[in-house]
């Protein structure tokens, strides 16, 4: 009997069956791919890329979990928040004279203390959330997309009704809400009403563990964190608060299914010295990963304006961005000029404790009322312009009460997220003039040094209890203040200085345009000739002899403020010209501060 053709939307596991059993038919033992890839990736490669397929796929997010059909294809995208171990379960085993794979399934077909023969393959455990301060304008699931999506859950759902109408083998897989019909365990389970032994869970040996995700704070009720289960794949390409998208068969099971895994103690299929439970299924939807890819800044863009940074588009469009600021910050055009610089700061290299490219901003002369309106225009300004950003009002009770790192909790063996775990790229606005008076307390202090080394170093420092470990950041921080900022110790202070109050309303187009222009520049190469180096040389030199104040961090700031003027004009070269500007936004930043 021939079995059904097999959608790689909407029976993904299908997919990866048939070609298992392709692949066993030519080679004999699963232990020629160790695990790995016997050529389901390949299909799935074909259909999303070369076949288009990727738009056809739905965005797995809280709109959108209530009608997604589990055993389908979905995409997620979001920060990879704690990192659970590895996960050890039965990745082959041997019914009667054949070889089935249980891979990219949270159920094993076998119990684990069969007598069957059997492959214990390995997975990894990803906690991720979506991107915490993801702007509206960047996230994927659209109206347009969230429709397209539903109408695609209807046709997976006609093809399933279309299906159990029709003969198919024992083991072809038709996927149903309630688990995998066609097979004997799902038939015997339907029979008694019970799920049979070879339904029952493949539990996991992680080195780290989760709970409930309610526990988790800074995430959003109206987010949805998602459980990524990963093969394949080097350590080294995965780090906490990475941006990725993950391509996979979503699984969700009843809250009979989960009634039972919690009392059956997981004493059928647990293999490992110490038991480290996952988040409950019916809370965090798992998926296993078949694709992935790393996501950058121009992979939120809805639209690109143009491949290539032009000089003359460049120019253009930074003039027009230039006066949008400028409008934003009350006709403040040295403001806006820095401004400019900032969002275009990056950490591009680390030389023993200085992180090289960053580019930290303090606006001060602000008071409560003046941030009210400029730093409300400022800040729905670049969250117009930055797919991630976040705001941050300091009072004292929120220092003394809020987590600022994330800390491990060994009760339940998760890493608890803080207010500073952020993705790379991401902007965070830090509002100095709500602070009132009051005492810090110990997590205050403590708040307040963390806020101190992430400024300066682009460190974050996270807290495992018995030992401290500090990671690398790169995070653009600018600080509104009515003073010098104590807290955050800025590499540029700018008295602020507005004559008038603008608007940060601009045109869907102006703004696609500045949005590909920082997201662009930014990642551009640079370099510095021979004869402008020396001309530098000669100018920190003059500048040392004028004000003996002078240290390398200012020359080292200089440096960057010429790196990131030649970036704006989209010239990866440092110019005499571009030199010429900097040093003279430096002396009228000066003048301000005398």
């Amino acid at each position: 009997m021939v079995g059904l053709t097999y959608d790689c939307l909407a029976n993904p596991l299908g997919v990866v069956r048939s070609t298992f059993e392709k692949a066993m038919a030519s080679s004999g033992d699963p232990a020629s791919f160790s695990g790995g890839d016997w050529g389901a990736l390949d299909v799935f490669r074909n259909f999303l890329f070369d076949q288009d397929g990727l738009s056809q796929v739905p965005i797995l997010d809280h709109k959108t979990v209530r009608w997604i059909q589990p055993n389908t294809l979905v995409r997620f995208r979001g920060m990879i928040q704690d990192m659970l171990g590895n996960e050890v379960y039965i990745g082959a085993y041997k019914d009667g004279t054949a070889w089935r794979t249980n891979k990219y399934l949270d159920f094993s077909q076998v119990p684990m203390d069969s007598s069957a023969d059997m492959r214990i393959w390995e997975r990894r455990l990803l906690y991720c959330i979506p991107v915490p301060g993801l702007n509206s304008w960047a996230e994927s699931s659209s109206e347009a997309l969230i429709k397209r999506s539903m109408e695609l859950a209807s046709q997976q759902r006609e093809k399933r009704r279309r299906g159990d109408d029709e003969a198919v083998d024992d083991m072809d897989l038709i996927i149903s809400n309630d688990g995998f019909e066609g097979s004997p365990s799902a038939k015997k389970m339907r029979e008694d009403g019970h799920p049979s032994q070879s339904s029952q869970s493949q539990e996991s040996v992680s080195q780290g563990a989760c709970s409930s995700a309610s526990v988790q704070p800074n995430v959003d009720r109206d987010s949805l964190p998602c459980l990524v289960k990963i093969c394949d794949i080097p350590e080294s390409d995965l780090k906490l608060n990475d941006v990725f998208e993950f391509i996979g068969v979503l699984t969700l099971v009843s809250q009979h299914q989960v009634d039972k895994d919690e009392n059956d103690d997981f004493e059928n299929g647990f293999m490992g010295d110490e038991l480290t439970p996952l988040p409950p299924r019916n809370e965090v939807p798992h998926l296993h990963c078949l694709i992935h890819r790393k996501l950058a800044v121009h992979d939120f863009l809805q639209s690109s304006p143009m491949l290539e940074p032009k000089p003359v588009v460049v120019k253009e469009t930074r003039e027009t961005l230039l006066r949008h600021l400028t409008n934003v910050l009350g006709n403040d055009g040295l403001a806006a000029h820095f401004v400019l610089l900032h969002l275009l700061s990056k950490v591009h290299s680390r030389v023993d404790t200085l992180a090289v490219g960053k580019l930290s901003l303090n606006l001060t002369g602000l008071s409560k009322e003046s941030v009210s309106v400029f730093g409300n225009h400022l800040s729905l300004a670049i969250k117009n312009l930055k797919p991630f950003s976040d705001y941050l009002p300091l009072t004292i009770g929120y220092l003394n009460t809020t987590p600022f790192s994330p800390k491990k909790d060994y009760e339940t063996n998760r890493l608890i997220t803080g207010r500073l775990q952020l993705a790379e790229g991401t902007h965070l606005l830090i509002d100095e003039t709500t602070m009132g008076e009051g005492n810090l307390l110990s997590v205050g202090v403590d708040n307040t040094r963390l806020l101190k080394n992430l400024i300066e170093l682009q460190k974050l420092e996270y807290d495992f209890k018995y030992y401290k470990m500090e990671m690398a950041a790169d995070i653009q921080l600018l600080v509104l203040s009515e003073g010098k900022s104590f807290f955050c110790p800025a590499d540029l202070v700018l008295p602020f200085q507005p004559t008038s109050v603008g608007s940060s309303e601009a045109s869907p187009e102006a703004l696609d345009a500045w949005r590909w222009y920082l997201a662009t520049l930014r990642s551009l190469p640079h370099s510095i000739d021979s004869e402008i180096q020396k001309v530098i040389e000669n100018d920190l030199v003059e500048a040392r002899q004028a004000d003996r104040n002078l240290g390398t961090e200012d020359f080292s700031r200089l440096l960057t403020i010429g790196r990131l003027m030649c970036m704006s004009y989209g010239e990866t070269s440092l110019s005499l010209e571009h030199w010429q500007m900097v040093k003279e936004l430096e002396r009228l930043r000066r003048e301000r501060l005398k």
